[in-house]
């Protein structure tokens, strides 16, 4: 990477696309709507499970120029999913406010592990134990989404519930390898917490991005 690249880079300028694609959105609160995808490259918190390990690394995806990826989403939708990788990793100030001024709506999916930037809609928070939320975020989220991998999890997800707002909603949603295992436990979790909702990663069952 040259320093003009990593200068722009800095900026928000450009941006490590990994991929960038429309489909319906699978998971959490607006599953089942069509949305644009924007998945950028990098990420730090290591999760074990994770199932994009292959955009950890933002040097392995091309800089591609912020307003360019903005005007080809919003061609295809104005509704814009901004993910990764952890996307808050980069400044999203020039995508967000170009996607603003084509009319987007805009939501992200976010550990949270990083400063925000940009202008946010919906913020599906997904707090990991290696790598936490910034404090500042809680009081901003939409959703929280908590993965359950291990029976610890759900008390975690309840250490994060408590620290978002009231009108914050509330998802559980199962590591993909141990669905048939933690759905029922997740099952039974809700009907005796009902705060709680059970997100699904719909678009593996249906087989689309």
């Amino acid at each position: 990477m040259t320093k003009d690249q990593e200068l722009l880079l800095k900026e928000g300028k450009m941006l490590p696309v990994m991929e960038h694609f429309y489909t319906i959105q699978g998971e959490g609160a607006h599953a089942g709507t069509a949305a644009y995808f924007i998945r950028l490259g990098g990420c730090d918190v290591g999760c074990h499970w994770c199932d994009v390990k292959e955009s950890w690394d933002p040097k392995l995806h091309p800089l591609m120029e912020a307003e360019t990826v903005a005007q080809t989403a919003a061609a295809h939708s104005k509704t814009i999913v901004l993910t990764g990788g952890e996307p808050l990793m980069w400044n999203l100030d020039i995508l967000t406010g170009k996607l603003k001024e084509l009319g987007c709506t805009i939501h992200i999916e976010t550990s949270g592990a990083y400063p925000m930037s940009g202008q946010l809609d919906w913020i599906t928070l997904s707090p990991k134990k290696t790598g936490l939320p910034k404090p500042e975020i809680y009081a901003r989220a939409s959703e929280l989404k908590v993965i359950i991998f291990n029976n610890h999890d759900f008390k975690f997800a309840e250490e994060q519930a408590a620290k978002v707002s009231p009108e914050c909603r509330l998802y559980l949603q199962s590591e993909w390898s141990k669905r048939e295992v933690n759905y029922p436990l997740i099952t039974d979790y809700i009907l005796k917490n009902p705060q709680w909702q059970s997100s699904v990663q719909t678009h593996k069952y249906l087989n689309i991005p």
